[in-house]
């Protein structure tokens, strides 16, 4: 049986960390929780948790929130991934937390079981965004590739481009397949093939590289 993922919740409601406890499932594990910039730090190098859930507005160190939170902890970064959760959909919180080394950012507005399934992928190296805020990290950190897109993108047929450009903006396998009305397991075909074609080893590696050539 694979062993659960380890996990920090970070937020300074008590009541919200509680819920999410609750909605996570049977694959994640909460190792540890917090309510200010200070207790987070502490908490997340003692338990060294493979995920960290963070809010990026937090009580406490010199007003940093969520982005003081990854900075203080550059011991376990190497090992621990960060995914913003939070009440803010503001650009300028995303690219913040995004800049300061999160793996992902989704708003609260999130179901229970999504939220398990966004910390997996996390985990394994993907990057997660709601579906709304993808375009302000593409805004921020996008550069133009044009030219050198056209022969890649020729390599895709019209499906798996479709499929590319969801899977790029953070939409799930699941979210993908209703989308485009096909079934789950045609849209990890399409991304298999997508992945191999272009050279790419993840989501995280796919959602740069469509990024970076401003193909969303």
């Amino acid at each position: 049986m694979t062993e659960p993922i380890t996990v920090v919740v970070v937020d300074d409601h008590a009541i919200f960390r509680s819920g999410v406890k609750a909605d996570l499932d049977s694959r994640v594990q909460v190792v540890g929780e917090a309510a200010t910039v200070e207790e987070a730090i502490a908490v997340i190098c003692a338990q060294q948790p493979q995920v960290v859930l963070l809010d990026v507005h937090l009580p406490g160190g010199r007003g940093g929130g969520g982005a003081e939170v990854i900075a203080g902890c550059g011991d376990v970064r190497q090992s621990t991934r960060f995914l913003a959760l939070s009440v803010s959909d503001s650009a300028e919180d995303v690219v913040t937390v995004i800049r300061a080394g999160a793996r992902g950012y989704v708003t609260k507005t999130i179901t229970g079981a999504d939220i398990s399934d966004a910390v997996l992928r996390v985990a394994s190296g993907d990057a997660v965004f709601s579906p709304r805020l993808a375009g302000f990290v593409l805004d921020a950190f996008g550069t133009a590739a044009v030219a050198a897109a056209d022969s890649e993108l020729d390599r895709l047929s019209a499906r798996e481009l479709e499929v590319m450009r969801l899977i790029a903006r953070g939409y799930s396998y699941k979210e993908v397949a209703k989308e485009l009305f096909i079934s789950i397991k045609t849209v990890e075909t399409h991304v298999s093939a997508v992945l191999r074609k272009l050279q790419l080893s993840s989501r995280h590696e796919l959602t740069r590289w469509a990024a970076e050539r401003r193909l969303l």
